[in-house]
């Protein structure tokens, strides 16, 4: 039984004796940003989206490593007695189901990688932690003041909607669902890959990549066929890192063609 974290979801579709499908998003995401894709998904198969640790509903921890989160998920099968599922990973999610594939390959029946790779990237997003901890939420009502003050360190609106997504009026007062702290000091943890040693998972495998991103870059296939060595790798152009809310058609028909 793995020690991970309890994770909540959301499910969809109906439970029909199959593989499961999980679904894990990215930094700064939650379970709901896949709430309408859930929802399609689960037209041929039962759904879970989860919160990873200290995002969504899930519980905060001060470390999160990726064989940490990847022991999350393992224990959100093992409580539900699933003995496989097809995972399907975008960015932080994607490294979490990569770590889950190379650690337990019996466990991972298909898996899909959304628009990152098994490297360790020089950029890194504690910019954003850094704006969304110096908002003053204190007496704030609208939206739109937090809006505003994290305009000067995220100046790109798409983007601070995104991370809006996270702030939460309780009781006639604002809060971040998520855990900056922890992800602020946990970011190298967050940009690298672990070394896992001699794991590797052979099951089918599908990378998927936005044409205007600079996760997937052609310097990257090597190491992806090193440690996915049945990996293909295929890219939607005119995309970028959130290719699967920039084209969600586009996305969602390479996900069913592959699960």
């Amino acid at each position: 039984m793995a020690q991970g974290l309890p994770l909540t979801y959301l499910e969809a579709g109906e439970a029909n004796g199959g593989t499961p499908l999980l679904v894990l998003h990215g930094l700064f995401g939650s379970a709901r940003n896949w709430q309408t894709l859930a929802k399609r998904f689960a037209e041929t198969h039962r759904v879970y989206a989860l919160d990873l640790r200290n995002h969504g509903g899930s519980p905060w921890s001060d470390s999160m490593t990726y064989p940490e989160m990847a022991d999350d998920v393992l224990r959100f099968l093992d409580d539900r007695g699933f003995a496989r599922a097809a995972v399907v990973g975008h960015s932080m999610g994607g490294k979490t189901a990569m770590t889950l594939a190379l650690k337990h390959p019996d466990r991972v029946e298909r898996l899909l990688v959304a628009d990152i790779a098994p490297v360790t990237y020089t950029h890194t997003h504690a910019p954003f932690v850094a704006a969304m901890k110096r908002a003053d939420l204190e007496g704030r009502t609208r939206r739109s003041e937090i809006d505003s003050q994290l305009a000067e360190g995220v100046p790109e609106a798409p983007l601070r909607s995104f991370l809006l997504q996270n702030l939460v009026l309780e009781q006639g007062a604002f809060h971040w669902r998520i855990n900056l702290d922890a992800i602020g000091s946990c970011m190298d943890s967050l940009i690298g890959f672990p070394d896992l040693g001699d794991a590797r998972y052979s099951g089918p495998t599908l990378f998927v990549g936005g044409g205007r991103s600079d996760y997937i870059l052609p310097e990257y296939t090597a190491p992806i066929r090193h440690l996915f060595p049945n990996a293909r790798i295929e890219m939607i152009e005119g995309t970028g890192h959130w290719l699967h809310a920039e084209r969600p058609e586009d996305f969602a028909r390479i996900v069913e063609a592959f699960v």
